[in-house]
């Protein structure tokens, strides 16, 4: 659409006035109504060359609103916390929860600034009064919302007391073996990052 447009402006100009035709009308796949702003040069070029049919959306002309700041602070943060097979927890209220974050540990309480972090394998913990849940987690991001509002997003994620001592000291040798060992790229990549995780797990044990 967007080469067609731009096609049909060149020739607008190029063409004498008396030369040009019309274009027949041709329906957008969507009806979702653009959000109104003033119209820019491509804009009012676009409706001079094709009156009959609206310019191209902007991704923005898509989005729903954000959502609405509270005027007072939550004394709860709800969270969900899902992962690509299950649904871990579910718009549970909760007093903090604190996220491995690749910038370090995050604690976040209600009325977090809105914030976007990336997960690196790590321990989450979910506070509820005295009561402290753990989850290892691989990786993943945790959306934190301005209505107290925290979704965090895992590849992967178990609780922390389901991990095998023996399993997680077994897996961090094998890797650490195949990372000594390795002749490319890749098996270097791969290793290393077995290794970080299976230390981090390691860690997440001796608490």
């Amino acid at each position: 659409m967007f080469r067609q447009a731009s096609r049909l402006l060149s020739r607008s100009i190029a063409q004498p006035q008396h030369t040009k035709t019309k274009v027949a009308a041709r329906a957008f796949s969507t009806d979702v109504p653009a959000t109104p702003t003033e119209d820019s040069p491509f804009s009012q070029s676009w409706k001079k060359v094709i009156p009959t049919i609206e310019p191209p959306k902007t991704p923005s002309s898509y989005m729903k609103p954000r959502p609405a700041t509270a005027s007072t602070i939550p004394t709860k943060l709800t969270v969900n916390f899902v992962l690509p097979y299950a649904s871990q927890l579910a718009e549970k209220e909760v007093d903090m929860i604190i996220v491995p974050a690749t910038t370090g540990q995050m604690g976040v309480l209600p009325g977090h600034v809105p914030t976007i972090a990336e997960l690196k394998p790590g321990v989450m913990s979910v506070h509820e009064g005295n009561d402290v849940s753990k989850y290892f987690v691989s990786s993943g991001f945790a959306f934190i919302h301005a209505n107290s509002v925290a979704d965090v997003i895992a590849v992967e994620a178990v609780p922390v007391d389901h991990l095998d001592s023996n399993l997680v000291q077994k897996g961090l040798a094998d890797f650490t073996q195949k990372l000594g060992s390795a002749s490319t790229d890749l098996e270097k990549a791969e290793a290393q990052i077995g290794v970080d995780v299976y230390s981090a797990m390691n860690s997440a044990l001796m608490g």
